[in-house]
């Protein structure tokens, strides 16, 4: 099992691991910089640090936390996963450039860059990585089970 772990990885792999994680540490930065201090979001009249406030954060920015220590150790599985957490950021960030103007747009632009980054970076470091470590997903047509 050993052998197989420290295979060596390639510098296109390690390219994408390195825009998997800027995509992810950027968006692991901007949500609490935006949603406490550049815009946060305010529902009714006071524009303060309210429940709403951090609910919207903690919505946002917890889900980052989950594949944190998969994506700081270079683990191809987490990092495929973690394109589903990133899916929540890519559109949160469309639905945000459809609604919103002035620094909520270009937050949102910053946003939907990052996400692009992360899964884009993510999809290809799993893939190659797995690759390396020789994991594959068999294919329909070689599961024993269906075969009669």
């Amino acid at each position: 099992m050993t052998a197989t772990v420290t295979a060596p990885m390639s510098a296109e792999t390690q390219k994408f691991l390195r825009l998997g994680r800027i995509g992810f540490w950027g968006l692991w930065l901007l949500i609490p910089i935006w949603h406490l201090w550049l815009a946060p979001v305010g529902y009714g009249e006071a524009q303060d640090l309210r429940p709403s406030t951090l609910s919207t954060l903690v919505l946002l920015w917890l889900p980052l936390w989950l594949p944190m220590w998969g994506i700081i150790k270079g683990t191809a599985y987490t990092m495929a996963w973690a394109n589903f957490i990133v899916m929540i950021y890519f559109l949160h960030s469309l639905t945000n450039l459809w609604v919103s103007q002035g620094l909520y747009f270009w937050l949102s632009v910053l946003e939907l860059l990052l996400a692009c980054l992360m899964f884009y970076g993510c999809t290809y470091y799993a893939r190659n990585r797995g690759k390396e470590l020789g994991l594959k997903i068999p294919k329909l047509k070689d599961d024993p089970v269906r075969k009669n």
